[in-house]
């Protein structure tokens, strides 16, 4: 009878767990869960999958199952890890070795949790994603936004590169879309050592999901005499007579090529001055965001405050400024818009925001416009740089680039000629100027022929024999090479047949700058055929000279300038994976991977060297570069190319460059260049021209790549200066400097292969424990030694350089010790920046050198800076191929100890071909006690080294 009532209630508990339903369905590497629907949400299924211990993929859909895509940025057959899911009333956890995931069923809300239980990342109370339904080109899909809580004290980086100076997003926000300076990437890394990576392909947000409003659908606005329902626009054309104009502005919104039209008709804009003036009336207290966009010059004024000091963009490539502005309901303040326009078609408009909801404010918000599910990964890891590993996990390894590659690269909008190109490299060889690289720019083709591949026979009459020059004055050529390709050539016609070119150009009849203007368009790089037909095109026609690397520009894809977003989408598909709308921004990664395949397809051992103009995540895996596009020649476009660069660096992708000097350059500029070319003479614009490019040398040489280009003026530097001027001897010093520092250079770069290693720096990687470093863009470290403060300033000799807290610090010229914790005031003459090394620093110094692969490091200074414990372990490898990939590559290894006074050179690792076997070592040690410069040649303690371990005891 016992026995029986013991088999009845195990019966009962088995019945009745039978009678339990699980929320979730496990799978080899996750869960789905099925959501309890509601009217408070449309979320049907969330998926979580696990691709490493802190790696989970999560989807969402409000549809009944999740819909068959693929990822274009994760690459594939990334392995599990295992996992335990356990079910505690509406909450499944799914738990890896450090993480433990949260979902629940009611509502869909995720929590990722350490192994600690110590709360990470939280979605928003209720799991805050919506799903919005759309459909385009008779594709549906959903407009969708997610809300993560975010506590004050949270820090947000990456984004990609943006030109507004903004370097914290916390409480700021970021529209996500591809421009000519403007590069998105849907990756953020917090400072709480997460990262967000949003797979999403169409137009996003960050930090507002909402767009910026005309003037006139938020405020109220009043002209200057105080009459209500617009701005008081005024224009005047001193150099017409003095002609004017007023009218009432209903809004400033003259912001594309449509737009512009509502321009006062047939009035001269080239050099007007334009004043918008008023005031403006808010509807509720808070913090109101302005956009600003403008071409010319302009300042804004606002409750009598210059809020936007004097900014200048080119009138065919605007730029955007944000500031913010708390108002008061009801009240009126001043508002006065000072524009100069740059040309006769030139661009202006102030767009605002109202105070952010209050679901969103402050908290991590992601919106897209259109997506088939909701997709994210939550990267987890003890550091920034973990978070970035992760990163480059899912989306693929950072590429070693060529040796060649970390050389200096001139360029300039253009080399015109044969002659043009060859005499300017032999001139840098005879000043010794060291120099890897040349470039040549667009329009090397007939004028009527873009996309044809093929050279103008008049103006480059022996293209082969043009390349083997330049590699027998021991550098290498990079050729500009657009996806775009008028309708007149051959190459055209063999996409367009298959229907690989985008037709609304052809169609509208869309003439570019050129001549008379030519009509043409851009082929769909979405196409894998379209893709291997782009390489075949090269291949045949560029490969076969001796080309040595790719710049691949207006890779957004900028196939008209200044066109409003909905024709921009017109303009750029549909694609052949689905509408512009859903796929607007991942352009550029899909036509580096056309020339990256195409080349290792036909050289596997050959490394490629691709620059593009825009980007997306997981570009890093093509072996791609981005550079910030055609930015002006202003001391604020130079400071801002700082923040937008450590950003950058953050995205995940380690390959960044700029046009040192700026591209697009002020009229007064080119004008101080042609007086001095006519008289000799230096005026004040040619001054500030000559130091404006010294001082971004100064800060370009520590670029992850070093590379000078833009308009006329020209670029040389002896265009710039004469020798013996500050400016000419300036660049000439950071330039041997950078090829001085090669070894550690180098070093970087294999470390961005082996490790996942972030070349360019913000302090807060580094001293993430310092929170005074949090917010500040215009300080860097280079590596893990060099800390790297620009000078943007004109006239400044001088600027304050916050030194982070843990360390203290070396100068880098005198060796002068400093106190980590504390902001200096540093001396900063003309002809040099500001660098520092940390306590622990280690830092080798190869010989003077011409180009990158003159001759081996055989003997190499190594500094070695006390205070504490500090490391470095050289990288090698040949230089120029993928061996490494097979693990033909060596390290020595250099670890310094602070009590023993000792440094350790390791026995060397690996080997490869043309290896070293033996080479000397110079230390040279310093200290608070013995400040030593950072000189070149110098005498220390010799060391002898066969690749076998030695320890030497400091002097």
């Amino acid at each position: 009878m016992k026995q029986y009532k013991i088999y009845l209630s195990l019966l009962t508990i088995i019945l009745l767990a039978s009678c339990v339903s699980k929320h979730y369905e496990k799978t080899d590497d996750g869960i789905i869960v099925s959501i309890n629907q509601s009217e408070d949400t449309a979320l049907s299924k969330l998926r979580l999958q696990v691709l490493g211990n802190e790696l989970i993929h999560v989807s969402a859909t409000p549809e009944s199952e999740f819909p068959k895509d693929s990822s274009l940025i994760i690459v594939p057959n990334i392995k599990t890890v295992p996992f335990n899911v356990s079910e505690e009333g509406d909450t499944i956890t799914l738990t890896t070795e450090t993480l433990k995931v949260l979902v629940s069923s009611n509502d869909g809300g995720v929590k990722f949790k350490d192994k600690d239980g110590n709360i990470v990342l939280a979605e928003k109370s209720g799991g805050s994603k919506s799903f919005k339904p759309i459909e385009v080109e008779d594709t549906k899909g959903y407009t969708i936004r997610q809300i993560f809580e975010s506590p004050e004290d949270e820090a947000f980086y990456g984004l990609g590169q943006h030109q507004s100076d903004e370097f914290n997003y916390k409480g700021k926000s970021e529209e996500l879309f591809q421009y000519n300076t403007k590069v998105s990437v849907p990756f953020i890394v917090s400072n709480k050592n997460y990262g967000i990576l949003w797979d999403s392909y169409s137009l996003s947000r960050f930090g507002d999901s909402r767009p910026y409003k005309q003037l006139n659908n938020v405020l109220k606005l009043y002209d200057k005499n105080g009459e209500p329902d617009g701005l008081t626009g005024t224009y005047t054309a001193p150099e017409n007579r003095g002609m004017s104009l007023v009218r009432k502005e209903a809004s400033i919104f003259f912001e594309d090529k449509e737009s512009i039209k509502n321009l006062p008709e047939n009035f001269p804009l080239k050099n007007a001055e334009v004043t918008y003036e008023g005031d403006i009336e808010a509807p509720d207290n808070g913090d109101y965001k302005f956009i600003l966009y403008y071409a010319g010059y302009v300042k804004v004024y606002l409750n009598n405050e210059l809020v936007v000091p004097e900014r200048w963009r080119t009138a065919w490539n605007p730029n955007s400024y944000k500031f913010t502005m708390h108002l008061e309901a009801g009240k009126r303040v001043p508002l006065r818009i000072e524009w100069q326009p740059d040309g006769g078609t030139s661009y202006c408009g102030l767009r605002v925001r109202t105070p952010q909801p209050s679901e969103e404010k402050n908290n991590q918000v992601w919106w897209s416009e259109m997506n088939k599910k909701m997709d994210y990964y939550f990267v987890h890891g003890g550091s920034m740089d973990q978070v970035i590993k992760g990163y480059r996990t899912l989306t693929g390894k950072s590429q070693i680039m060529p040796k060649w590659a970390m050389g200096y690269w001139q360029s300039r909008e253009r080399y015109k000629t044969e002659d043009e190109i060859l005499s300017n490299l032999k001139e840098f060889r005879e000043r010794q100027i060291p120099i890897d690289n040349i470039v040549l720019d667009w329009n090397y083709w007939e004028e009527d022929a873009w996309g044809s591949h093929e050279f103008d026979a008049k103006r480059f009459p022996d293209p082969k024999g043009m390349v083997d020059s330049i590699h027998a004055m021991n550098a290498k050529m990079m050729i500009s090479v657009w996806p775009k390709f008028y309708k007149t050539t051959e190459h055209f016609k063999e996409f367009d047949v298959k229907g690989w070119m985008y037709q609304q150009a052809i169609k509208d009849s869309i003439r570019d700058w050129v001549g008379p203007g030519y009509v043409g368009s851009f082929y769909d790089a979405y196409s894998a055929g379209a893709r291997k037909l782009f390489w075949k095109q090269i291949y045949d026609n560029l490969y076969p000279i001796g080309v040595d690397a790719w710049w691949m520009d207006a890779s957004e894809p900028n196939v008209l300038d200044c066109t409003d977003m909905e024709y921009r989408k017109s303009l750029q598909g549909p694609t052949a994976l689905g509408s512009s709308t859903e796929y607007f921004n991942t352009y550029a990664l899909m036509n580096a991977e056309s020339i990256y395949d195409g080349q290792r397809s036909v050289a596997p051992n050959k490394r490629v060297f691709l620059l593009t103009r825009s980007g997306f995540a997981g570009l890093q895996r093509y072996s791609t570069a981005t550079w910030s596009g055609d930015i002006a020649t202003r001391w604020e476009d130079m400071k801002a190319q700082i923040s937008a660069g450590l950003n950058f660096a953050v995205s995940g992708i380690p390959y960044w460059t700029m046009d040192i000097g700026g591209f697009c350059v002020e009229d007064r500029y080119v004008a101080g260049q042609l007086a001095y070319d006519k008289n000799g003479k230096e005026n004040a614009d040619y001054k500030e021209w000559r130091e404006l490019n010294a001082r971004w040398h100064q800060f370009g040489a520590f670029a992850p790549l070093y590379r000078s280009h833009g308009q006329f003026p020209f670029r040389e530097p002896w265009n710039i200066a004469p020798k013996g001027h500050p400016a000419y001897e300036s660049i000439l010093y950071y330039n041997q400097l950078r090829y001085r520092l090669m070894p550690y250079i180098y070093t970087m770069a294999g470390m961005t292969y082996f490790d996942d290693y972030t070349i360019m720096r913000p302090l807060v990687m580094d001293f993430s424990n310092d929170k005074d470093v949090e917010n500040i863009s215009d300080q860097f470290m280079f590596g893990p030694s060099l800390m790297v403060c620009p000078v943007y300033k004109y006239e400044a000799r001088n600027r304050n350089v916050y030194f982070p807290k843990g360390t203290g610090w070396y100068n880098f010229y005198s060796g002068d010790h400093i106190t980590g914790g504390q902001t200096v005031n540093v001396e900063a003459p003309y002809e040099r920046i500001p660098l520092f090394i940390p306590e622990g620093g280690i830092i080798p110094v190869g010989p003077e050198i011409q180009y990158t692969d003159e001759k081996p490091a055989g003997t190499i200074v190594l500094y070695v800076y006390k205070g504490k414990d500090g490391s470095f372990e050289l990288y090698e490898d040949e230089g120029s191929n993928y061996n490494y990939e097979k693990g033909d590559y060596a390290t020595i290894s250099f670890n310094y100890s602070e009590i023993d006074g000792t440094l350790t050179i390791g026995e060397r690792k690996g080997e490869f071909k043309g290896m070293l076997k033996n080479r000397k070592f110079v230390i040279v040690t310093v200290s608070k006690e013995s400040p030593k410069p950072f000189v070149y040649d110098v005498e220390g303690q010799d060391v002898y080294y066969d690749g076998h371990q030695q320890t030497i005891t400091l002097k």
